[in-house]
Formats: C-alpha cells, structure tokens, sequence
C-alpha cells in the first residue's frame, strides 16, 4: 500500500487504536484516531481521508451494532464516496450485511489478523480509486462543479438538475469570481445536446466592431481582412449551447442585432444575404443587474425576457461560509498535484484567518490565495502568514490611495474601486471619470477581479 493515503479510526479501545497505529503507520501517510463518534463529522470536515475504519460498537453492554450503522449513514450522507470499512467485536454474518447493503465497503472482526486487515483496507482503497477515476472522468467532463453543503447551494442544484434537460433560455447571475461559466458547462453536461461542446463567447470583451463577425461570422470580401468565409459563434455552437458571458456588457444598440438572430433563429453572415437556420440552447451570465438596467433603459427589456426564462442565481462565498474549508482543500489537492508537493494541509491560525475574511472575489479569490500559499509553503502545514488577504476587494469599502506604499497595479486598482463607489457603479461614468473606454474598463475589471 503506498503511503500517501490517510486513514480514520473510530474506536472506544484505546488498547485496539495503539495497536492498530503501530500496524498501519508503515500503510499510511497519516494516522488520526478517535475514542468517540462524537468528533467523527468534525474531523472529516477539517481533514481529507481516503478511508474510515470504524467501529460498530460504542457503549458498554450494547452490542447491537446500531449506533456504527448510524455513523455510517452520517458519513454517507455527507461524503458519499469515502469508503467505510466496520470493525466488529462479533462476527454477526446478519449485521455485517446489513452494513455493507446500506454503504460500508468493507466489515473485519475483531480479533483481527493483521496481514487479513491490510489486505481488506488495500483491496477497499483500490477498488475506491477506480470508482473516483470513473467519477473523475465525469466531473470534468462537467465543469468540476462544486455544489457544497449549504442550503442554497443544495436548492440551486436541485433546480438545476429539473432545468438542465430542458431546451429553457437560462441567466445566470451572480458576483465576479463566483464560478457562472462552470455552471453553464454544468448545465451543458447535464443536457441533450453533451455530445457537442458548449460554445463560450465573452461579451465584455468583443469590440463593437467585431460584434457581428464573430457571432454571425463573415463571408470572403465582406471586410478588408475577410480573406475567407468564416462561421461565427452561432453557427459553431449549432446542435450544442452557446454560452454568451457578461451579457450585460453588451451595448444598447448591439442588443436588438442579437434578439433578432434569438426570435428568427437564423443568422445572415456579414457580406451575406443567406438566412442560416441555427439550433442552439442559450445560456448567459452576467454580474449586473439587469432588471435595473431594463429600468434605466440600459438593457432592452425584449431581449431580458427572451434570454431569461430561468433565472438561476449563485450565491456569493461570504453567505455560505460552510463551503469555505471544503473548497480550500480541493484547491490545495489540485495545486499540491500541479506543483509536485506532498499533500499540504491547513494551520488551524490558517483556518480561522479563511473564515474572517470576506471575499468579495468570492471562489476566484480563494483559488489564487490557496495556489500562492502552496506555492511558497515550506512545510507540512500552511500557517495562516501565507495568506496576504486584501479586505477591500468590495467597491463598498474605502480604496483610498496611499502613494509610496502600493504598486502601479494596485494604485490602478484602487483607483478603479474608488471611481466605482463614487460613480454607484455606473461603468459609463466610470470609464468617463478614469479617461478610458468602457471596453478597457471591463478588461481591467476582469483582470482585477472586481
């Protein structure tokens, strides 16, 4: 067995969890054991297992096994994949079935042979890795979504899967750095149309020139670079999504273009006359508010109805903090793996410095802290030190330029941030105000992570 697994063990015998430590530490990489179920949840959430050996038995007297089967169900219900292998004191064929019908992987009776329980363990972690490489294969396949343990994440998912195999326009909103694109893929994976790849076009930064060249495409001649026909956006995500990001960006006479290849469903190439029929399901994404927009005249209201017959909207990191930990830890799984380092772990100062902190560049932002802090990490664990968190990244709080003690990006940034608070986030009066277009004012947003 090779060492880098780590293992769980819940048993009240301290005798059994000394014995099984001296056992099991050439097996594996680390070792936690516990006396009480109590903590069980606690440490599952705090830790990444590969495997739980857990007892079936906790209070004196009561060999029924019940209170292991419990357990067991509380594992399960929150990590469904981590496999569990129960110790019993008797071997009951009954309760050992029973275990393994309602999830364990695995049962070993005490007295134990020690070449038998290494086997079992072995044979339990191998035919777990390939139901996660099966698993894996699948999870990319969709995006990699991270749906959580929180409520609203569990309800957005839950609408999700009833929309998904539906031919319904969707929006998607919510704050930068919060993972639309990944739900759009999703949602593509989940739908008929999987077999084709979802087509992804970025709004906020398509030049107004460009608009109808690269949605509609051109035809040779059409324009002096117009060397050869070329399909647009629509015509290549036919038969799949197309999957049109900050949607809100798009500029107000550029609207009615795109609504009416969306009712026709067709598009006419640049230099064409030819209607071209298109099937696509539409997905958008946007950060704004385009309710207010529709209100201020900013977004047509024909075109908010047509792209928005459901509205799925993901709440930002800050109101689900539950999710906080889990996500830290696949992110330092992944970088652990892309920079060729043990698997790390967070300090406990680390943890409670994650907690605090409020951010405003939501998942995004919490990916780049992990990778920063795995990269420059020296030992076994990351101390909270590594995490340099800015707490301004919300344009609600002061970003006031200090000169001498910033960067010229991050004077930019401020600078961007203080224009935003005080122009209430209209981006036309910001762009005016920095002396910029509004195109280069969404790259830099982008760039920044606001």
């Amino acid at each position: 067995m090779k060492k880098p697994e780590n293992i769980l063990i819940v048993d009240d015998n301290e005798g059994v969890l000394t014995a099984l430590r001296l056992l099991l530490k050439p097996c594996f990489r680390d070792i936690l054991t516990l006396t009480s179920p109590v903590a069980l949840l606690s440490a599952l959430h705090e830790n990444v297992f590969s495997i739980v050996l857990l007892d079936m038995n906790f209070k004196a007297g009561i060999n029924s096994g019940n209170e292991g089967l419990f357990w067991l169900h509380e594992i399960k219900k929150k990590y469904p994949s981590l496999p569990v292998v129960l110790f019993t004191a008797y071997a009951d064929i009954d309760l050992a079935v029973r275990g393994i019908k309602e999830g364990a992987a695995d049962f070993i009776v005490k007295p134990w042979d020690n070449q038998k329980l290494i086997e079992t363990l072995h044979k339990v972690l191998e035919e777990s890795k390939g139901k996660a490489g099966k698993k894996k294969n699948i999870s990319l396949e969709q995006g990699d979504m991270y749906w959580g343990e929180s409520q609203s994440m569990q309800q957005l998912r839950s609408l999700v899967e009833k929309v998904s195999g539906t031919e319904a326009n969707i929006l998607i909103t919510g704050e930068n750095g919060i993972g639309k694109e990944i739900l759009a893929k999703e949602i593509h994976a989940q739908s008929s149309r999987r077999k084709n790849a979802m087509v992804t076009v970025d709004m906020g930064a398509l030049t107004e020139s460009l608009f109808e060249s690269e949605l509609f495409g051109h035809v040779k001649g059409a324009f002096t670079d117009a060397r050869a026909d070329r399909p647009g956006k629509f015509e290549a995500a036919n038969h799949s999504t197309l999957f049109l990001d900050e949607i809100g960006n798009l500029p107000y006479h550029l609207q009615a273009k795109l609504l009416t290849a969306l009712q026709r469903r067709s598009i006419v190439r640049v230099g064409s006359n030819e209607d071209i029929p298109i099937d696509i399901r539409l997905i958008c994404a946007t950060n704004r508010n385009l309710n207010e927009m529709v209100l201020k005249e900013e977004f047509r209201e024909d075109l908010f109805y047509r792209i928005n017959t459901i509205h799925l909207e993901i709440p930002p990191l800050r109101n689900r903090p539950e999710d906080i930990h889990p996500l830290a830890q696949r992110f330092i799984e992944r970088f652990c793996k892309q920079y060729g380092k043990p698997l790390l772990r967070l300090s406990d100062d680390a943890r409670i410095k994650l907690d605090s902190h409020p951010w405003y560049g939501n998942i995004r932002e919490l990916e780049h802290a992990i990778e920063k802090a795995v990269i420059i990490c020296d030992g076994n664990e990351i101390p909270g030190a590594l995490f340099q968190l800015n707490r301004g990244t919300n344009v609600s709080r002061s970003s006031e330029i200090v000169p001498g003690q910033s960067t010229l990006e991050e004077m930019e940034r401020k600078m961007i941030l203080k224009a935003l608070e005080e122009c209430e986030g209209n981006l036309s009066s910001v762009a005016a105000r920095l002396g910029i277009t509004r195109q280069t004012l969404y790259n830099k947003l982008k760039k920044f992570g606001i």
